[in-house]
């Protein structure tokens, strides 16, 4: 049974900071590209950050370059987000994915929790 679970979210004023993680559990963890989405009221879910299956490759949003921080540690099977100088603009619920695409295949594996919210106000 796939399981991705995300904790770590909270309420935190502007400048503060958080660490996401998101525990996994079903699958081959060390396989899969771990990404972190976010989805704020009203808008799209869109990619904050992600992390090749080795750990030797990520990538980010421009909105959170030089803040936020994604790693994974394949022992725990557990994937980071760490989120610093939070902004109000940050605001959402942050969603972990776990991505495998089986080579020279169209099969995709792709897995979602179920979030957990970040809210940075005053």
């Amino acid at each position: 049974q796939v399981q991705l679970v995300e904790s770590g979210g909270a309420l935190v004023q502007p400048g503060g900071s958080l660490r996401l993680s998101c525990a996994a559990s079903g699958f081959s963890f060390r396989q899969y590209v771990m990404s972190w989405y976010r989805q704020a009221p009203g808008k799209e879910r869109e990619l904050v950050a992600a992390i090749t299956s080795a750990g030797g490759s990520t990538n980010y949003a421009d909105s959170v370059k030089g803040r936020f921080t994604i790693s994974k540690d394949n022992a725990k099977n557990t994937v980071y987000l760490q989120m610093n100088s939070l902004k109000p603009e940050d605001t959402a619920v942050y969603y972990c994915n776990a991505y495998f695409k089986v080579v020279f295949t169209t099969t995709v594996y792709d897995y979602w929790g179920r979030g957990t919210q970040v809210t940075v106000s005053s």
